[in-house]
């Protein structure tokens, strides 16, 4: 390999571009920003939430992909400098479908093996979760573990 080549693959890792631009690519898809105009809204519409704290409303409602992506852009930059809130993927409802579907028995509570599945479902760090295997995740502990993994994903750009 290239010493030119090396030392950009090394840049692409040393920034996280590759996970950052992963992220707003699938707020890009979820969000489908433009896509009313063609007849086509997204799942939730264009204004769908991207912050657990304020569901049913969101302040990112461009009508451009390109605009959309320098809005979530902003509201990173700011959520790093404590002045505003990360953007997230899913709202709180999203997270309660998730547990649902997860906790097919009803029985309030999910594996760690499970949990585990679910961040790495939604590329979230695994890494320093210390779970035995007969511990059992309830909603509130999975939306609060949710939560803060979500919130460390974005804090490292």
């Amino acid at each position: 390999m290239a010493a030119g080549e090396e030392q950009s693959r090394d840049y692409l890792r040393r920034h996280r571009l590759p996970e950052l631009l992963q992220r707003l690519g699938a707020l890009l898809l979820f969000h489908r920003p433009g896509a009313r105009r063609r007849g086509a809204a997204g799942p939730r519409g264009l204004r769908a939430p991207l912050s657990a704290a304020a569901p049913g409303r969101s302040d990112l409602v461009a009508e451009r992909p390109r605009e959309f992506l320098i809005q979530v852009l902003e509201r990173v930059r700011a959520g790093r400098r404590a002045e505003g809130e990360f953007p997230f993927l899913m709202d709180e409802a999203n997270v309660d479908a998730m547990f649902s579907l997860l906790d097919v028995l009803g029985q309030g509570f999910i594996r760690p093996a499970q949990y585990r599945e679910a961040l790495k479902t939604l590329g979230l760090s695994t890494e320093d979760l210390e779970l035995e295997d007969d511990v059992k995740i309830t909603r509130r502990v999975f939306k609060k573990g949710m939560k803060k993994k979500m919130l460390e994903s974005w804090s490292v750009y």
